[in-house]
């Protein structure tokens, strides 16, 4: 894996900051430390880092076409790339190298924009084509790889893995996007295209950036989405049969490397799937990685040791305490943008593990979007069906009573907690889900936000993030509908994400073949029904997979990357609390309003109410708003 950088200035083609370049390069040495390089002409600067996976001794970027006129540097694998190399071949192509790399600058060549559309794999890339004065960027299917960028007030384009490289540029205003904070609340990060800052973006997964000497501001399009189009299979059988030698090709591809592979095991389905398919294709012993807690309430490590003994694998298990409070400083220099999945830190412990052993993981992301397999998927059908039985006009004034007169029990057994079910059914399917999804919910959202602050946002809400998905939907199946909604949010804007920093933190490269958009098309034709079936989630996945693991890891409860919030903050935790959120740039700022924020610290120290990830929330956006804003 790789980062990448540059600086655009086509109009009128400037001559760039070579030295600037070199130190936007230099602040994502994390995500290649094997080489880096830089091309620098007038107007164009694009610069590389790499982690050498394939093609160790040739493979360096920037690399160029045969007579240098089209230039690229590029993020990820395309794992269709041999058969790509020998039909451009016979187009009259030359190679010099035997990577995926070069494949680009050639299909560039001869398909232009519509290149992108062969590639199967996840990217990140950027082209430079001299003759047709032309820069283009783009970014895979799903949003795997990422790519931010910023149209600066001089009229460059900058571009970057990270947006630490974009604030490597002094003259890039550094202005908080209102907006983004309202989405961030609520979503706990902030979703695509926006950023936190103004006037920065990351471009949209499945599309495509061009800037041309013809126009003045860059074009953006969209190459892919997923359909939700039936593929016609009825028959449960055949729909498993079919499924696993789809899922066992998508692993193979992603088997090529010519350094150390292995795979993350937390003895859940779809890391077990994984690992599975792969002991079946390898002679030898498959390299697992997996780590386990102090605390037994989050400790999953007897079941990936249950898989590990199964398929004999290579496994390396690492002990981490419960009380890993100390990454999160570390955690906001990482993601530069607030976020506030606290998952993030044993994701980034396991990625430091299988760093030890591997260079390349194959991990289980994506099972949850493509299979129906979150626990809220199962509540917000329940609700579906409720709402379903009374018009919205009823169910508001009704549910809605009910919701604000019902007290809030977060220390009571969920069955006793129904005032967030009330709250929900009150409102339409996309406003209950996105309050089921919520960090901080709508009505919390709004007693946090200072009256100076909700000026700013001028009544915005970050239902609209949802909305603009769910017009231009391509299903309108229920239970289809919110995994599309958490496809275009939730996967690349927080999954994604937090495996992509993680593991570039540690210069780890990590594969999701349940991601393979061919895959995923496919999963995506299969009936609802199937998916989530009896309240069961991941059904047909489940199903397909009993010859290859055993009922105690398919149908054991979810446990997940969990992390002990409540009684760090309670606890370790407290004075770090207090100073962050009371005592420093929050209450400097004109975002909170200062008695909401005293309210939730001491409800939550005296166990009144618990707001755990509240505050959390607040703690990663204090971090972050001090590392990106500059501000103390």
């Amino acid at each position: 894996m790789c980062g990448i950088a540059g600086i655009i200035d086509i109009h009128p083609r400037r001559d760039i900051d070579r030295d600037l370049l070199e130190r936007m390069n230099k602040s994502q040495l994390h995500r290649g430390p094997d080489q880096g390089g830089v091309h620098v002409e007038p107007g164009v600067g694009l610069a590389h880092r790499r982690l050498s996976i394939i093609d160790l001794s040739n493979g360096k970027q920037p690399l160029y076409n045969e007579d240098e006129s089209v230039v690229v540097v590029y993020n990820g694998e395309i794992y269709n790339f041999q058969g790509l190399a020998e039909e451009l071949k016979q187009h009259g192509h030359t190679f010099r190298t035997h990577c995926d790399t070069e494949v680009i600058v050639h299909a560039w060549e001869q398909w232009g924009e519509q290149c992108v559309r062969r590639f199967r794999g996840m990217f990140a890339f950027a082209i430079w084509d001299r003759n047709k004065k032309t820069f283009f960027a783009a970014r895979d299917r799903l949003g795997i790889k990422p790519l931010y960028y910023a149209l600066l007030p001089d009229g460059r384009l900058t571009f970057a893995s990270e947006l630490k490289a974009l604030l490597v540029d002094s003259s890039l205003p550094r202005k908080l996007e209102a907006s983004a904070v309202e989405e961030y609340f609520a979503f706990g990060y902030v979703p695509e295209p926006k950023t936190i800052l103004e006037g920065v973006y990351k471009l949209h997964p499945g599309h495509t950036l061009t800037l041309s000497h013809e126009k003045s501001k860059p074009i953006i399009k969209k190459y892919w989405d997923v359909s939700f189009r039936s593929n016609g299979l009825d028959n449960v059988q055949d729909i498993e049969h079919e499924l696993i030698e789809r899922l066992r090709e998508a692993v193979k591809i992603r088997l090529v490397a010519e350094v150390p592979l292995g795979a993350f095991l937390s003895g859940g389905v779809d890391s077990s799937s994984i690992v599975a398919m792969m002991a079946g294709l390898s002679s030898d012993p498959v390299k697992t990685c997996s780590i386990a807690f102090d605390n037994p309430d989050y400790n999953e490590s007897d079941f990936a040791s249950q898989v590990a003994t199964q398929y004999r694998t290579d496994h390396f298990v690492e002990r981490v305490k419960s009380d890993d409070f100390d990454l999160i400083d570390i955690l906001a220099g990482l993601y530069d943008e607030p976020y506030a999945d606290s998952s993030a830190i044993p994701t980034y412990r396991v990625c430091e593990l299988a760093r030890k052993k591997v260079i390349v993981a194959l991990s289980g992301d994506g099972g949850d979007e493509n299979f129906a397999g979150y626990r809220r998927y199962r509540w917000h059908m329940h609700e579906e069906k409720i709402r379903s039985l009374l018009p919205q006009l009823v169910r508001r004034p009704l549910f809605g009573m009910l919701g604000k007169l019902y007290p809030k029990a977060d220390w009571a057994p969920r069955i006793f907690r129904a005032k967030s079910t009330f709250q929900a059914l009150a409102r339409n399917s996309a406003e209950a889900y996105l309050h089921s999804v919520s960090f901080v919910y709508d009505d919390l959202r709004s007693k946090l936000f200072s009256d100076e602050f909700k000026r700013k946002l001028n009544g915005y809400h970050a239902m609209e993030v949802f909305q603009k998905y769910i017009d231009k939907a391509p299903t309108d199946d229920a239970l289809s509908l919110v995994q599309y909604l958490d496809m275009k949010t939730y996967l690349p804007g927080d999954i994604l994400t937090k495996v992509d920093r993680a593991s570039m933190a540690h210069s780890l490269e990590v594969r999701v073949p349940i991601l393979d958009h061919e895959f995923v098309e496919w999963v995506s034709g299969l009936p609802s029904s199937i998916k989530l079936s009896g309240g069961e989630g991941k059904h047909i996945f489940k199903s397909s997979l009993k010859p290859y693991l055993s009922n105690d890891i398919l149908y054991r409860k979810k446990m997940g990357f969990a992390v002990p919030l409540s009684a760090w903050f309670r606890g370790p935790l407290r004075d770090r609390v207090r100073q962050s959120i009371l005592g420093g740039s929050l209450i400097d700022s004109d975002i909170f309003n200062h008695r909401s924020l005293h309210k939730i610290v001491d409800e939550n120290e005296s166990g009144v109410r618990d707001h755990s990830t509240a505050i959390w929330t607040l703690l990663m956006f204090e971090a972050s708003y001090r590392n990106v804003l500059d501000v103390s």
